[in-house]
């Protein structure tokens, strides 16, 4: 039924019908005429036919790293909890990290209409400053900073200092790290940092032998730690980049004989359930990934209501959770 055959069964005008759908002015008369024809048709306009006249859709594109990321599930989780309460629908978009399939989701949202957009960030590229200037929707970027955008980060650099602190207060004089790309310049680069200051206040020096750089993946958290264990000199604590990087590093150690946390402690950012339910409980950073998403969200809606707000940057804590991999033993 489209709103010319329902106007008619109502018995009002096209127009009418059009103003009750998007609040606009009427009779008692006639919004109780349209009222009744609803309950006997079952009438709704499509969201498409609504967005002509209002360029409203209720769809907010939300583009992911990794759809298989428990971080991102639980971003996702908060962003759907504020939006869906609002009534829009999210239309996911997984890059893979990709960061050429980042740029073509940004485009295709930009040439097709949401509402807005909510970008979990990587690594940004003057491809993605290009289509982000030209995005006719408010955007939020949640993960990483970008000069003249609404962001929700989290302190990577603070919790990498955290953990790396923790171990070498423990008497460790031998820390490795295996990061990830400094390119992306919050779990790569503020991590390194946060590592690095801490290393450097407690007066010590980090062989070159003892920094990787892995992929976000268990799989190269092996290798890399495989890599680091081949040395004629073995490190006493490492920090990692990202829980599943620290967990295949863990492996490794196992089927190499080397105990853990005896031999070598672990650190990492993520709080996963994995990394709690490990041979050995990962000590770790927990960063408040739902918290992230639902700031995100209400971020984007006070972008849509008031298109002329003030961009601003929100960096949200984290909580250190010590586990097994940090935890000390008594010598003989």
């Amino acid at each position: 039924m489209n709103i010319s055959e329902f106007a008619e069964i109502a018995g009002v005008s096209k127009a009418a019908v059009s103003r009750y759908f998007n609040d606009g002015y009427l009779s008692e008369d006639k919004r109780a005429r349209i009222e009744k024809a609803l309950k006997e048709t079952g009438y709704s306009p499509s969201v498409a036919a609504r967005s002509v006249k209002t360029r409203i859709t209720k769809l907010v594109g939300v583009i992911l790293p990794k759809l298989s990321s428990e971080s991102c599930a639980r971003v996702t989780e908060g962003i759907s909890e504020v939006l869906n309460a609002e009534g829009y629908q999210l239309l996911l978009v997984n890059t893979a990290n990709n960061n050429s399939k980042e740029v073509e989701s940004l485009e295709l949202f930009r040439q097709n209409r949401v509402d807005g957009v909510i970008l979990l960030g990587t690594v940004f590229t003057p491809l993605h400053q290009s289509v982000l200037s030209k995005m006719h929707v408010p955007v939020v970027i949640v993960g990483q900073r970008l000069a003249g955008f609404n962001c929700v980060c989290h302190n990577d650099r603070g919790a990498a200092y955290a953990l790396t602190k923790l171990m070498l207060e423990k008497g460790r004089k031998k820390p490795a790290f295996i990061g990830v790309t400094r390119d992306d310049l919050a779990a790569g680069l503020a991590r390194w940092e946060g590592f690095e200051k801490a290393v450097s206040e407690a007066g010590l020096t980090v062989p070159k032998n003892f920094i990787e750089t892995a992929k976000f993946e268990m799989d190269s958290g092996y290798e890399k730690a495989k890599r680091l264990l081949s040395g004629r000199e073995l490190p006493d604590c490492i920090f990692c980049a990202t829980d599943s990087i620290a967990l295949g590093a863990m492996l490794c150690c196992k089927e190499n004989g080397i105990d853990v946390p005896k031999d070598i402690m672990f650190a990492s950012v993520g709080d996963t359930k994995i990394g709690r339910a490990a041979f050995v409980p990962l000590t770790t950073a927990h960063l408040h990934y739902k918290t992230a998403g639902i700031d995100a969200a209400e971020m984007l809606l006070i972008e849509l209501k008031r298109r002329d707000a003030v961009s601003r940057v929100l960096q949200l804590d984290y909580e250190i959770i010590e586990r097994g991999t940090t935890a000390e033993y008594e010598t003989v």
